[in-house]
């Protein structure tokens, strides 16, 4: 089961891939980084991103019909991934499920050019599933 270094490492394997990230969305502290940052500060990202994830996994609308929210301990957050897109680029936060409190996501930086979002999803929810934090 790979840590954060190792499942970071996995991500920038993928077609397209320009950097990847943990982050806490509580504090918006950066617990790994590899590759470029968007805007060239993984630290501003990660704070900038985290308010997103934050804003979005709180949202009740958004959880209709779940149960939940990611302030309980042990849950998940309601929602799975959230998709950014800009001209050139994606930006895929994928939601980590965690024994202790779930406020970690995984954020992918995609080209549009030369990456596949679909398969960059479905790796992202392979790599949550099977990351070790501790």
């Amino acid at each position: 089961m790979p840590g954060i270094d190792e499942s970071l490492l996995e991500a920038m394997r993928l077609p397209g891939a320009r950097g990847a990230s943990l982050v806490d969305w509580i504090s918006g502290l950066a617990l790994g980084a590899v590759g470029e940052a968007p805007g060239g500060d993984w630290e501003a990202t990660a704070a900038e991103t985290a308010e997103l994830a934050r804003h979005v996994a709180e949202s009740g609308s958004l959880a209709a019909g779940e149960t939940g929210t990611a302030a309980d301990p042990g849950k998940a957050p309601p929602v799975q991934d959230l998709i950014a897109t800009t001209g050139d680029a994606y930006h895929l936060l994928r939601f980590v499920s965690t024994p202790f409190d779930s406020t970690v996501f995984l954020h992918l930086w995609l080209g549009r050019d030369d990456g596949n979002l679909a398969m960059a999803r479905i790796r992202l929810a392979e790599m949550a599933d099977r990351l070790v934090l501790g």
